[in-house]
């Protein structure tokens, strides 16, 4: 099931028992999804699926920071509540003895020495877990391992 498909289900259930929120803020990433979709002129893949929806969890986040910056607790409740939303529909991200394995992996058939060969192992990386690894965190490991 994609995620579009998953969110329309959750949005009939959702309307079903009342909660007006959460149908709210899953109507919300349909419409992100679609106009992503649209922009693009064709329909989205997983992956594709998954970066807009990591995204809008990203500014979800963001915003319920400064929201509790600002001294306004319930807007940053929302935001919060929102973000949790949206990590529910995530496919589990690779833990950190998993990334770990991986990077060393895809170092190794890269052949990769220096920070220069880093592009090499972020597209291996990327060919192999796709979706399940977040790129900021798998990035700052290479560049770690490769720095040393």
């Amino acid at each position: 099931m994609s995620i579009v498909e998953d969110l329309q289900a959750r949005i009939v259930v959702a309307l079903k028992a009342g909660r007006r929120d959460e149908v709210q803020a899953l109507r919300f990433l349909l419409s992100e999804l679609q106009r992503v979709a649209k922009d693009g002129g064709q329909t989205l893949d997983a992956d594709a699926e998954v970066k807009v929806l990591r995204k809008a969890r990203k500014s979800r986040l963001e915003a319920a920071e400064a929201f509790r910056t600002g001294g306004r607790a319930e807007l940053a409740a929302k935001e919060d509540y929102e973000a949790e939303l949206i990590a529910e529909l995530l496919p589990p991200e690779l833990d950190q003895q998993a990334l770990s394995a991986l990077i060393d992996q895809a170092i190794a058939d890269a052949g990769a020495s220096s920070p220069k060969d880093m592009g090499k192992v972020m597209s291996l990386i990327k060919q192999r877990a796709g979706a399940n690894v977040d790129g900021k965190t798998a990035s700052r490991l290479v560049q770690e391992r490769l720095s040393t």
